[in-house]
C-alpha cells in the first residue's frame, strides 16, 4: 500500500549512482565531484555527497533520544508546548528600561530571561546595588520564567550574590528558576583578568556554591566558550576550549560532588548562518562530554545546551539581512536540539536594540517553533549522513584541540601562557584573508552592497552611571577579543559615507554592452563594498578619445575598464593612455589583461581589500 502513495518519482527514468556522478562530472566540465569539496578552518572535508557507509551506525549506534549517554537529546518526545527555551537577552543600562523591556517580552512569547551585566553599563544592564536589582525584576516571578544571569566582567560571584540575596525571601526557594552561570574559566578566557589567584578564584567558587544550596532547582555553573567563536576561532577549537574549561573547573573543586553537580552545569555555543555545521557542531558537543563524563566516572546526564547566534556575523551595514542569519542559526539551534536558544536582534551590531529588534529575535523562535513545527520531533538530524559524519569528525578534532590544551598544563594555564589564543589568532587571520579575497562572502557588505540602504533603528540608551573602580587583577592574560567579520569593509564604508563628496569610481566600459556588462557589474559591485559608487558613460564611447572625453566630465578620478578579453589585446592599452591622459590617477582592469597604462586588476579570488584601500588613497579618503 505504501508504495502506491504518492508515486513522484513515477515519471523519472530509475538513475544509478555512476550515472548521476557522470552528470555531475559533466555539469563541472569534466573536473569531478571532489573539486567542490568544501574544506573547513579547522581542516575537515564537507564533502558534496555523502552515503550510508560514511557512518555506519550500526557498527557504532548513538542510541535513541532520551536514553543515556544522551548523544541524541535529552528526552525522547519533545514537550509540545516548549520544545526548546526561547531565552532573550538584555542588555540597555537603564534598570527600569529593562524591566519594561522584560515584561512585554515575556507577554509576547520570551520564555526565560538572561541579563546581561556590565557594571560600567556599556555592554549590558548598569546593576550597582540590590535596589537596582529589584527595579530591574519588578513584576518578573522567577517561579514561572528563569532568570539566567550573564555578568560581562567577572565570573558572577558577584551577580550571584545579589540575585540570591533578592531571592531569599522567596516562599519556596528551591522553586525558583534561576541560571547563575558562574564561570570563572569563562570570565577569564573573556576579560583577560581575574580578581584574585586560581586558588582563591575557585576558593570563592565553592563558596558561592555553598551560599546557592537553597536554591535546589537552579542551574548553578556555565561553561561558556563563545568568546572562542567570537573572538575568530574555528568550531573545533570552540568546542575543545568548551570541554576544557569543563574539565578543568571541575578539576579545581575537589570537593565538589560531581554526580550532584553534573546536571546542574550548562554550557553555551555560538551559532553561524551555516546550519549544516551548527547542528554538526551541537551533536558532535554532546559527544564530547558524554565521553568526559564516562572518564570522569560521573553517572550519564543529558547535556543542556544554550545555542546563542553568532555576533562576529552580524553586520552593521545592510543590517537587515542579519534577520537571515539569525533565522538560520536559530533553525540550526532548533534542529541540532538546543535546549535554549538566544536569538540577537538584527540591530544588536548597531548599538543597544530597541523593540523592533527584540520583537524579531523573539518571533524567529515562536514561528520556527509554532508555524515551522521545528520542535515537534525528537532528534530530527538523527541518522543523516553528512549530520552524523560530520558530527564525528568535528568531534575528533576538537578532541584533539582538547588534548593541545590539555599538554599545556589545562585550560587555565593554556589561557595564561597565551598558547590557546596563539592558534585561534592563527585561525582568525586567515579566514581573514579569505574574507579580503571575498572567498568568504559577507551578503550586504563584500557581495551585493547597497550605498543607499535604509539604516535600522536602534535603542537611544541612557547615559551610564559612574561605575565603582575595578580592583587591580591578579591574573591577567591576552583576552579572547570578539571581531566582526564585516568590520575592515565596514571601515571603508565608515569613511566613504563621512566624505564631503560622495566618492566615486568612472567604469570605462569598452564595446557594446553584451561585451562589457558582466564586468561592468562585478566592478560595481565591487568598488561599492568600500563604499565607492560607480560611474559610467551617458553614451558608450566608440573610440578611446570619446572615453577619456566622458571620464573627465564624470568629475571622477579613478577609472577601472570593464571588456571582453577578445577586445582588450586591440583597445585596452589605447584607453588606458587617453585614460591618463585625461588625469585618471590610477586605471584598473577588470579582468587579467596587462599592458602599460594599467595600473591594477581586479579580478575574482583578487585581494578586494587591498583594491579598496588602494582606490581610498588615490581618493585621498583618510581613516
Amino acid at each position: 500500500m505504501a508504495d502506491d502513495i504518492l508515486p513522484l518519482s513515477s515519471a523519472f527514468k530509475d538513475a544509478t549512482e555512476a550515472e548521476w556522478l557522470a552528470a555531475v562530472e559533466k555539469a563541472l566540465k569534466g573536473k569531478g565531484i571532489d573539486t567542490i569539496t568544501r574544506v573547513t578552518a579547522d581542516g575537515l572535508k564537507v564533502h558534496p555527497l555523502y552515503r550510508e557507509s560514511d557512518f555506519p551506525s550500526a557498527t557504532d549506534p548513538l542510541g535513541t533520544p532520551g536514553a543515556a549517554p544522551y548523544l541524541r537529546g535529552p528526552t525522547a518526545a519533545p514537550d509540545a508546548w516548549l520544545p526548546w527555551d526561547i531565552r532573550q537577552a538584555f542588555t540597555h543600562p537603564d534598570p527600569a528600561t529593562t524591566n519594561a523591556e522584560i515584561l512585554r517580552d515575556l507577554e509576547r512569547g520570551v520564555s526565560s530571561v538572561e541579563l546581561t551585566l556590565d557594571p560600567a553599563g556599556e555592554n549590558g544592564v548598569q546593576i550597582l546595588s540590590l535596589a537596582d536589582l529589584q527595579a530591574t525584576l519588578a513584576g518578573v516571578d522567577a517561579s514561572i520564567a528563569t532568570i539566567a544571569l550573564d555578568p560581562v566582567d567577572e565570573p558572577g560571584f558577584v551577580a550571584a550574590g545579589l540575585v540570591a540575596t533578592w531571592a531569599e525571601d522567596a516562599a519556596d526557594p528551591a522553586a525558583l528558576k534561576l541560571a547563575f552561570n558562574l564561570d570563572p574559566l569563562g570570565a577569564l578566557a573573556r576579560t583577560g583578568t581575574l580578581a584574585a589567584s586560581l586558588d582563591d578564584t575557585f576558593a570563592a567558587l565553592a563558596d558561592t556554591l555553598a551560599r546557592l544550596a537553597p536554591f535546589t532547582g537552579a542551574s548553578l555553573m556555565r561553561i561558556d566558550a563563545r568568546m572562542v567563536h567570537e573572538a575568530g576561532g574555528s568550531d573545533a577549537q570552540e568546542l575543545g576550549a568548551l570541554i576544557a574549561s569543563a574539565v578543568d573547573t571541575l578539576r579545581r573543586l575537589p570537593d565538589a560532588d560531581l554526580t550532584a553537580l553534573a546536571p546542574r552545569i550548562g554550557f553555551t555555543l555560538a551559532l553561524d548562518a551555516n546550519y549544516g555545521l551548527g547542528v554538526a557542531k551541537l551533536r558532535a558537543a554532546r559527544r564530547l562530554w558524554a565521553r568526559c563524563l564516562e572518564l570522569l566516572d560521573v553517572t550519564p546526564v543529558p547535556m543542556r545546551i544554550q545555542a546563542t547566534t553568532s555576533a562576529r556575523m552580524l553586520t552593521r551595514y545592510d543590517a537587515w539581512t542579519n534577520m537571515l542569519r539569525c533565522t538560520t542559526a536559530a533553525f540550526a539551534g532548533a534542529i541540532g536540539g538546543a535546549d535554549i536558544v538566544t536569538v540577537r536582534p538584527f540591530n544588536s551590531a548597531l548599538g543597544v536594540p530597541e523593540e523592533l529588534g527584540r520583537r524579531i529575535a523573539r518571533n524567529t523562535q515562536i514561528i520556527a517553533m509554532e508555524e515551522s513545527q521545528l520542535g515537534r520531533v525528537a532528534d530530527p538530524a538523527g541518522g543523516a549522513w553528512f549530520t552524523e559524519t560530520f558530527a564525528e569528525d568535528l568531534a575528533k578534532a576538537a578532541w584533539e584541540e582538547f588534548q593541545n590544551i590539555e599538554r599545556e598544563g589545562g585550560y587555565a594555564t593554556s589561557l595564561l601562557s597565551g598558547a590557546f589564543q596563539d592558534r585561534v589568532i592563527t585561525v582568525r587571520d586567515a579566514r581573514a584573508k579569505d574574507i579580503a579575497k571575498r572567498k568568504v562572502p559577507i551578503t550586504g557588505v563584500t557581495e551585493y552592497p547597497t550605498l543607499d540602504a535604509i539604516d535600522a533603528p536602534i535603542s537611544d540608551a541612557a547615559t551610564p552611571r559612574p561605575a565603582p573602580a575595578a580592583p587591580a587583577p591578579a591574573l591577567t592574560c591576552t583576552p579572547l577579543a570578539p571581531v566582526h567579520l564585516a568590520a575592515p569593509f565596514e571601515s571603508l564604508r565608515d569613511t566613504a559615507a563621512a566624505a564631503k563628496k560622495a566618492p566615486t569610481i568612472f567604469l570605462a566600459t569598452l564595446g557594446p554592452v553584451a561585451e562589457h556588462s558582466a564586468r561592468a557589474d562585478f566592478a560595481r559591485n565591487l568598488f561599492a563594498a568600500g563604499g565607492l559608487a560607480a560611474k559610467e558613460p551617458p553614451v558608450a564611447p566608440k573610440t578611446a578619445s570619446e572615453l577619456a572625453s566622458a571620464f573627465k566630465a564624470s568629475g571622477c578620478h579613478i577609472v577601472v575598464l570593464c571588456g571582453s578579453d577578445t577586445r582588450y589585446p586591440d583597445e585596452a592599452e589605447a584607453a588606458a593612455t587617453a585614460l591618463k591622459a585625461a588625469g585618471a590617477r590610477h586605471v584598473w582592469l577588470a579582468g587579467k589583461f596587462e599592458a602599460p597604462g594599467i595600473d591594477s586588476n581586479i579580478f575574482m579570488g583578487c585581494d578586494v581589500l587591498h583594491t579598496l584601500k588602494l582606490a581610498h588613497a588615490e581618493l585621498g579618503l583618510s581613516q
